[in-house]
């Protein structure tokens, strides 16, 4: 399949997932187009974890459409996660390697060599300060790691990035220099999907909110003036979404 030629980046359609007898994802349809933040709000069990693990390929839909950039990623895993950039909640690097090693190493593996100068740049634009660079990780605490993923996603340049819970554990001044990052990566042309519980972050970021219950989108608000959302309403919606779940 050749990618889409549409900005829609990230697409499910009347996504339908078992785990046995149990139904996760019931005709789930949500798409994400470039340049765009959306964020998909949803208690334990509405099937968050599930919806990320169909876009990276290691979930198999019963049945529905699943797209990164135009790539399948049941059929085509290989070329759907070239298309992505995944940051989990707890972001996955080598303690014993600096951040600069961290950084070549994995986009080493993704095929990407970018010069030195081009990773001082990912980072200065992170915030992550120059003293740590060539610091081990084991030191660090989850904002800087958080610094070092994004700009590991800065340079690899792709299409999508899929984020998962990332304001998790980070204090209100980490979440406001990683949300700026994440617009930054948006206004390149990249969409964004981020799955969290954090209903004022996702105010905060997001252009689209949709909220997630029993494995179907119930409900979305789209940001709109200078305050985008209603906070008080947004929150009624999800208290009514968690409950119901």
């Amino acid at each position: 399949m050749s990618p889409t030629t549409t900005g829609q980046r990230i697409i499910l359609s009347d996504v339908n997932l078992s785990y046995g007898s149990h139904q996760v994802l019931r005709g789930l349809t949500l798409h994400v187009d470039a340049g765009e933040i959306y964020a998909l709000l949803g208690g334990n069990g509405a099937g968050k974890s599930t919806t990320m693990s169909t876009l990276l390929g290691f979930a198999r839909p019963d049945s529905g459409i699943v797209q990164i950039a135009g790539y399948n990623p049941t059929a085509e895993p290989d070329r759907a996660r070239e298309q992505i950039a995944y940051v989990p909640e707890n972001v996955a690097l080598y303690d014993h390697l600096t951040a600069r090693e961290n950084t070549v190493y994995l986009l080493a593996l993704a095929g990407r060599h970018p010069a030195p100068d081009a990773i001082d740049g990912a980072f200065e634009a992170t915030g992550l300060q120059a003293a740590a660079w060539d610091k081990r990780l084991g030191g660090f605490s989850k904002g800087m790691r958080q610094k070092v993923a994004i700009a590991i996603a800065l340079l690899r340049e792709v299409p999508a990035l899929l984020l998962d819970e990332p304001s998790s554990g980070l204090d209100p001044r980490a979440t406001a220099d990683f949300n700026r990052l994440v617009h930054d990566v948006a206004r390149k042309g990249a969409a964004v999907l981020m799955v969290t519980h954090d209903l004022l972050s996702a105010a905060d970021i997001a252009d689209r909110i949709g909220f997630l219950e029993a494995g179907r989108i119930v409900d979305e608000a789209s940001a709109q003036g200078d305050d985008r959302f209603d906070v008080r309403e947004l929150h009624r919606k999800f208290a009514r979404e968690v409950a119901a779940a």
